[in-house]
């Protein structure tokens, strides 16, 4: 079944169709990046009039760029939640538009399960069960992902996603937006053991849960004490915050696929686009002898092609949403349940 996903959560408006959840036959984004970045981060009624304005011809290239017509697509998969509300009205509506004037399937797929998906459009997706650090801007987690669509939450961020603290910091050292992007490269060139910065989360009795907020305060004593660095100490202060996150991140990871023995581990979310925590994420799974599948940066950020395969796994199941589906801010997670303690 080739299924038309729809994403429209922040600041991409996107388009994909998938061939039986497994295959992109296009996947065309329409960034709104340079507009955003004039203030510093997304403007939410900005983001919501360039969905409206972009969703039509992003939908045509995505059609375009697979060789194929409405008449060929077989459901509609879209974006219904966590987001920006405007944002995501935008795919909900067009996507049921299209399903009811075609008399399609239609299927709310959450942001996160797209996520989660993105890596079974890799030639060789992790085998279930397996488990998933999820890093993006709103949500750092560690999931037991299971058959059938069941996930199950080993741990999650007390406060601060890492996409997040990445976002903030970056604003406290005068980097702009998107910050991730750029403290990733001025890293490259610095000494990640410049700046001794506090490791999150370190005690035994935390678990897999994480947290970000006292290490982006430590940044930030360190700018009110010495100034925003410039040149080479700027590139010190970031890499060495990065590899403070990425530490915490993979040491998790780690403590959870011992716990589990789980031998596959996937990493998903935008940031997992960070050079460094593909890195050491892989050498830690050499290093302890589990597989680590990570998709192409592309594939990490906001894309429609993980909202197809998300929601041709749910329709390939029989579930479908009906006409009142609706956009959900704070859409839960569906299928998660709580891991016993």
């Amino acid at each position: 079944m080739l299924v038309l996903g729809l994403e429209s959560s922040c600041d991409e408006t996107a388009a994909a169709v998938v061939d039986g959840g497994r295959r992109a036959l296009s996947d065309v984004i329409a960034s709104q990046v340079e507009m955003h970045a004039r203030y510093g981060g997304v403007v939410p009624e900005l983001a919501s009039r360039a969905h409206v304005a972009n969703m039509v011809p992003v939908v045509e290239q995505a059609l375009a760029a697979a060789g194929v017509g409405l008449d060929d697509i077989g459901g509609v998969a879209v974006t219904q939640g966590p987001g920006l509300i405007g944002a995501l009205l935008v795919a909900v509506q067009m996507g049921k538009g299209i399903a009811y004037a075609r008399g399609l399937p239609l299927i709310g797929v959450h942001h996160l399960e797209g996520h989660l998906s993105a890596v079974q459009l890799e030639p060789e997706p992790p085998p279930m069960p397996h488990l998933a650090l999820v890093v993006s801007g709103g949500h750092t987690s560690l999931i037991r992902v299971e058959p059938g669509g069941v996930l199950v939450e080993l741990g999650a961020t007390r406060d601060d996603a890492a996409g997040e603290a990445f976002d903030k910091v970056a604003k406290l050292l005068g980097l702009g937006y998107p910050g991730g992007v750029v403290v990733d490269r001025l890293a490259r060139t610095g000494d990640p053991q410049a700046v001794v910065l506090p490791r999150p989360m370190v005690k035994k009795e935390t678990g897999y849960e994480f947290s970000f907020s006292g290490l982006k305060t430590a940044v930030l004593v360190h700018v009110r004490a010495h100034g925003v660095p410039t040149g080479q100490a700027l590139a010190d202060l970031c890499a060495s915050f990065q590899a403070t996150v990425v530490e915490a991140l993979v040491r998790k990871t780690r403590q959870a696929a011992r716990d589990t023995g789980l031998a596959h581990v996937q990493v998903c979310g935008g940031v997992a686009a960070n050079s460094r925590l593909r890195s050491e994420m892989s050498a830690a799974g050499s290093e302890d002898g589990f597989r680590v599948y990570i998709p192409p940066p592309a594939r990490c950020t906001d894309n429609a092609a993980m909202i197809a395969a998300a929601g041709a796994a749910r329709l390939a199941r029989g579930e479908r949403s009906g006409w009142d589906l609706h956009a959900d801010s704070a859409l839960p997670l569906p299928g998660t349940r709580a891991a016993s303690r």
